[in-house]
């Protein structure tokens, strides 16, 4: 589910960078939607790390729900549902919304509000273009009433970098 290039990196770039958003969902949720999961992160990783949050892997590709369905199955994640559809046809209300590599933000704001519940928060990890997607994000934010736009840093002293985030809440 990810490139060749990308398995030497696949600890420190891949996992543990997914692995610190814990940091940013914790105590705020019950209910996790990961959009776009494809190789389940950071979904997969979140689940591990809050065990009591129930996540939901939300993929539109059945090659992918089969790979991440086997994961969750050989992991022995009890808290996880891999769910195959496009997050403006799932009827969902999570407590909080994250993507990893989705769509540029503008986009990836408008689909993950209809996923969250109102005023909850959405956790895009982005990475140096962070500060850039959300400036030219802004006219869409406020049409959809997002509230408290900004980017955040998660793991700083754990991971180097720490891992950049655009963070907001749904009106």
């Amino acid at each position: 589910m990810i490139g060749p290039r990308e398995v030497p990196r696949l600890w420190d770039r891949h996992l543990l960078n997914c692995a610190v958003v814990a940091e940013l969902v914790t105590g705020r949720s019950g209910t996790l939607v990961d959009i776009g999961s494809g190789a389940g992160l950071p979904g997969l990783v979140l689940a591990m790390v809050l065990p009591e949050t129930a996540v939901t892997l939300l993929e539109p590709m059945e090659r992918r729900c089969r790979f991440l369905a086997g994961c969750v199955t050989e992991l022995g994640l009890e808290n996880v549902t891999v769910l195959r559809a496009r997050a403006e046809e799932a009827a969902l209300r999570a407590d909080v919304a994250t993507a990893r590599a989705v769509a540029p933000l503008p986009r990836l704001a408008e689909l993950a509000v209809g996923v969250v519940r109102p005023g909850g928060m959405v956790l895009a990890i982005k990475g140096r273009t962070a500060a850039q997607e959300l400036k030219d994000a802004r006219p869409v934010l406020r049409r959809i009433g997002a509230r408290s736009a900004e980017v955040v840093r998660a793991g700083q002293g754990k991971v180097v970098p720490a891992t950049t985030v655009v963070r907001f809440f749904a009106r």
